[in-house]
């Protein structure tokens, strides 16, 4: 199959690079086509604006998602949304790899969603969920955080993992379709020993072996909801 691996972090020697660079080779080893779009070795841009579109719909009033819709049709995407576009549409696995920032994505790759997520291409109208435009995609989850792997769950101090990162498990791949799997976290990466670190490579190389196994994170089906999205009666 055909992997992205959207890399986030702005050290090229971080940890968050090795588990990339980890990935990679494992799956090459698996026999699957690995491409790296390196966001900040691109010097991405992750601010959308009215400087994204060359000619515009509407002209007068600025509608992000319909101006993408445009610049689709008309062939006007800016190179580095077109090249991304046409990596994600390529992919049959999508992973995110980055450290994790006040609980969320870096900027950088959040604008890479706000971006490269086209309206009328990744999801639209009510292609979104498991009618998403991504469906029969896959989607992971990578990262790295200082935090300790106790202070997180139900009852922990920062709560579950995954409903901290709802806005992009399930507020962005799960929107566009992606089936979502269970996400990878390397916990209190800045202040472990080599060998912890060399033990967290490992459990990443068993995740990628186990990958089609993985628990997926659970997301509304739209036919169990009206056309109003009014859920059904039954």
């Amino acid at each position: 199959m055909n992997i992205l691996i959207v890399h986030a972090h702005p050290e090229p020697q971080s940890f968050c690079t090795a588990m990339m660079n980890r990935m990679k080779i494992r799956f090459e080893q698996q026999g699957h086509t690995v491409t790296v779009s390196d966001l900040y070795a691109k010097r991405f841009n992750p601010v959308a604006s009215a400087d994204d579109f060359v000619e515009r719909s509407n002209p007068d009033y600025l509608v992000y998602a319909l101006e993408q819709r445009h610049a689709q049709k008309t062939n006007s995407l800016p190179a580095d949304i077109a090249e991304e576009l046409k990596l994600l549409e390529q992919c049959d696995l999508l992973i995110l790899n980055f450290p994790l920032y006040w609980f969320s994505l870096p900027a950088i790759l959040k604008g890479w969603i706000d971006r490269v997520f086209l309206s009328g291409v990744v999801y639209g109208g009510r292609n979104f969920y498991d009618r998403g435009l991504m469906k029969g995609k896959q989607a992971w989850v990578t990262f790295t955080l200082g935090g300790r792997e106790h202070m997180f769950g139900e009852n922990a101090i920062h709560g579950d993992l995954n409903t901290l990162l709802r806005p992009v498990l399930r507020g962005s791949l799960g929107y566009a379709g992606f089936d979502v799997l269970e996400p990878f976290a390397a916990y209190h990466v800045p202040y472990i020993t080599q060998e912890a670190r060399v033990a967290i490579l490992d459990q990443l190389d068993n995740a990628i072996d186990t990958l089609q196994s993985r628990a997926k994170v659970p997301y509304p089906s739209l036919d169990n909801f009206d056309t109003q999205m009014n859920p059904l009666v039954k």
